[in-house]
């Protein structure tokens, strides 16, 4: 039986293209948010969450907390649609890299 060649995801690359369109990815998850400088404020859709404020992303990192739940929070694009929509981090990215119309695997 031939072997299959491991071709890794792309994590790095599909973070890259999903910040460089950020906004409009926020605005498509979480539609009634809003920007404060440089950070997206959203009601957190995975609990009862009725104030602006507690959920927040940086628009230019990717980086995100709930600052109302502990351990609610992720450094990257991939990991904040993994949180939204209860998918693995592969998942995810497969996902994002789909919607962009980018490869997912490296090599």
């Amino acid at each position: 039986m031939p072997m299959r060649k491991y071709r890794p995801i792309d994590f790095e690359g599909i973070n890259r293209s999903a910040r460089g369109v950020l906004p409009s990815l926020l605005a498509r998850w979480l539609p009634n948010g809003r920007i404060e400088g440089n950070e997206y404020v959203a009601l957190n859709p995975c609990r009862a969450d009725h104030n602006l404020g507690s959920f927040r992303i940086n628009m230019r990192t990717g980086k995100w907390s709930d600052f109302a739940v502990k351990g609610a929070s992720g450094g990257d694009v991939v990991s904040l649609a993994a949180y939204l929509f209860g998918l693995t981090q592969v998942e995810a990215a497969k996902r994002i890299a789909a919607m962009l119309g980018i490869e997912v695997y490296n090599g």
